[in-house]
């Protein structure tokens, strides 16, 4: 096989062309928390049914996953990508001519579908084509998936502003598809199929532990970083804020994300053990909720900044972990393919769950409490991964 690092230029554009399939993984679910009160004043949606326009595709996400490796063992990682981004695409631009909460929904869900099968696909083959440094381009391929969020939520309130349409504010992102798709079909000729784990079918990880331990520390991970993207623009909005500025804060915390989805793995790649490393992640993130919670209006900027540089760090630690687990791309593929399904299951419940407290309650503060508690739970998790282990955890 011709490993895409002997060559520098042909690495140069595979790996462009897996940030820009990277940025089209969020903007679907991003675009929705700056306009929601606008989406509202149009579509009847209440707290708990506007969670579903990110809670759905995440659920999606983790379903899919499951399906990922599969269809990408089928029909190789060159044409699952190229259909996965003409799904997301067209789920996208559908938003243009959609009318009720419903057809939102199903939008969402089929961009949701695109997306798992391509974060299926990817760690396997950045494993494979990257195998010198895997840290680092993980952290890459992680920092453009959070960079479209960031782009999504701070322009989709300026798009909707310039064009007097929230739909067009929601559909513009499909021209990230459409860049994506042209450098991707380029790639064709350097990605022959990835090396077998050996005959037979493929493994499963839902009898060993350690694959458990891994998917729920991933999921509650991921359950702050999709509260978040999707609650927090209408909580400052519920501040007094405007919509255009609430956006323009996450998209200030997404942009923190990118920062430290790019330095933590580069920090983390000369370690063996990286349980210090994601320890110190976990921490930003408890203080940034304390302080969304006790002080939103003062030091406005310095809640989400710790909260950005926390999560946006943790999604890759949580996806380096286990991959550090097996040596084997196509197993490891697979182990990060079942974290990931298990993980965005455990996710896709916590918008829910929060819009249902906002409902209830009135607000989302008891929300954020509960985030909290989450992430003390995941700092006792980490320090069961300890490298020196994994051989003993999973063979």
């Amino acid at each position: 096989m011709e490993n895409a690092h002997a060559k520098p230029t042909t690495a140069l554009w595979l790996m462009i062309s897996v940030v820009l399939v990277a940025l089209n993984l969020r903007p679907s679910m991003a675009a929705v928390g700056p306009l929601l009160s606008s989406i509202r004043g149009e579509v009847p949606l209440s707290f708990s049914s506007a969670a579903l326009l990110t809670m759905l595709p995440v659920m999606a996400m983790g379903l899919a996953m499951f399906f990922g490796m599969g269809l990408a063992k089928r029909f190789g990682e060159h044409r699952s990508i190229v259909v996965s981004l003409v799904v997301i695409g067209v789920a996208t631009l559908s938003r243009l001519i959609l009318d009720s909460a419903l057809e939102l929904i199903v939008s969402a869900i089929a961009a949701g579908v695109g997306i798992a099968m391509i974060q299926a696909v990817m760690p396997a083959l950045i494993k494979s084509r990257f195998s010198d440094n895997v840290s680092l381009f993980m952290g890459l391929y992680v920092t453009a998936i959070m960079g479209g969020a960031a782009l999504a939520a701070s322009f989709a309130p300026f798009v909707q502003v310039q064009s007097g349409s929230w739909r067009i504010g929601l559909a513009i992102w499909a021209v990230l598809a459409v860049l994506a798709l042209v450098f991707w079909y380029a790639q064709r000729a350097v990605l022959p199929p990835l090396p077998q784990a050996g005959a037979g079918p493929q493994e499963s990880f839902f009898g060993n532990g350690r694959a458990w331990l891994l998917a729920i520390f991933f999921g509650l991970g991921t359950a702050s970083y999709t509260c978040v993207l999707a609650w927090l623009a209408p909580y400052y909005v519920e501040q007094g804020w405007s919509e255009q500025n609430a956006g323009l804060l996450l998209g200030f915390l997404t942009a923190m994300e990118v920062v430290s989805g790019l330095v933590t793995p580069a920090i983390a790649n000369r370690r063996q053990d990286k349980r210090g490393v994601v320890a110190v992640l976990l921490v930003l993130i408890i203080l940034g909720f304390c302080g969304l919670i006790l002080s939103p209006q003062h030091l406005s900027l310095l809640w989400p900044c710790l909260l950005g540089l926390g999560i946006g760090g943790l999604f890759p630690m949580s996806l380096i972990l286990s991959l550090d687990h097996l040596d084997n791309p196509r197993r490891a593929g697979g182990l990060t393919a079942f974290v990931q399904g298990i993980g965005y299951l455990i996710a896709g419940l916590s918008p829910l769950i929060a819009g249902m407290i906002r409902d209830q309650l009135g607000s989302f503060e008891w929300a954020w409490w509960s985030l909290t508690a989450v992430v003390v739970v995941m700092l006792l998790i980490v320090t069961r991964f300890n490298p020196q282990h994994y051989a003993r955890h999973i063979r």
